[in-house]
């Protein structure tokens, strides 16, 4: 997995080897005595540093404008209350785990608040990186998912990875994400469901996933009918709230029975901290902040050049 594959010391040292390199212009033996490391390693360091972004080498038409991704510029054109980008990366999700950091300490959540979190890949991937501690913070599970056979559609799984990284207090929601008509009536009588749920209406802040368009998807919820004409025309979702282009609701057959978070109650959340990059995710993030499903985003440089491209 990227998080785990990159640490925060192999990203510094990445950065280090490819400033030295590109722009102090010495060789990779100086580089070596410089780092402390073999001669091998530099040259590893910056074979990564360009797999991964840190270093991008463009060429530029003369004759082209050329778009500034500021994040102050991405969150007016989005209308959101404010963006943090990762300076560097190709989609690589180990490289958003610094201003995701930054979004969770200006959203300040503390002791006895509540923190949901969506499932998804990418929220799977930050639950396995460095996070700042959040010592006494409920983390609640926005979605079920307790039967998909994929980590990254099981939020309970997510929630107690999170929670063991940060030091919070996890909270787990024992349900499949669309459960039978029967089995739904049973849930919403049932006590300890109702614990859980309830607190999405305490809830002061939320880190979401943004998932792409579904038939562009090689993983996603066993419990989506994918055949639904409304999922087919469906630009991305949010806590498996699908939207089309307009950020309207997509609805499918069984929508009305999912175990997830609402629109409504999303929008009422002060602090929604969505996490996106890559090019399949630009009309998702740019539909979802018109619905209105999120007000802060992280993503990279390279997404948000994108995104000021399209809007």
């Amino acid at each position: 997995m990227a998080s785990a594959e990159h640490s925060r010391r192999d990203l510094r040292l990445m950065h280090q080897a490819a400033q030295l390199y590109y722009l102090d212009e010495l060789g990779q033996a100086r580089i070596a005595e410089r780092l402390s490391v073999s001669r091998p390693t530099v040259s590893r360091l910056l074979a990564d540093a360009r797999r991964l972004g840190i270093v991008r080498i463009t060429v530029h038409d003369p004759g082209a404008v050329a778009v500034a991704a500021h994040p102050e510029r991405v969150a007016e054109v989005l209308g959101l209350k404010q963006v943090w980008l990762a300076p560097f990366g190709n989609g690589e999700i180990a490289t958003l785990a610094e201003p995701v950091g930054s979004a969770l300490r200006a959203s300040g959540p503390t002791p006895g608040d509540v923190l949901l979190v969506s499932s998804g890949r990418t929220v799977y991937e930050l639950s396995r990186s460095v996070l700042p501690a959040l010592p006494g913070v409920n983390l609640v599970p926005m979605v079920g998912g307790v039967a998909e056979p994929e980590p990254w559609h099981q939020t309970n799984e997510i929630v107690r990875s999170l929670a063991e990284r940060v030091g919070a207090r996890p909270h787990f929601l024992f349900a499949q994400a669309m459960p039978s008509k029967a089995m739904r009536a049973t849930l919403d009588e049932d006590p300890e469901f109702r614990r859980v749920t309830d607190l999405w209406q305490r809830a002061t802040v939320a880190l979401l996933g943004v998932g792409a368009p579904p038939t562009s998807r090689s993983s996603i919820s066993t419990s989506i009918p994918m055949e639904a004409a409304g999922l087919q025309t469906a630009v991305g979702d949010i806590c498996l709230n699908f939207f089309d282009q307009l950020g309207g609701e997509a609805v499918f057959p069984g929508s009305d029975r999912m175990v997830r978070i609402s629109t409504d109650q999303l929008r009422a959340i002060p602090s929604t901290i969505a996490v996106a990059v890559g090019a399949n995710k630009v009309g998702s993030i740019i539909a979802g902040a018109r619905a209105g499903l999120f007000n802060r985003l992280v993503t990279d440089i390279h997404t948000a050049e994108l995104i000021l491209a399209t809007v």
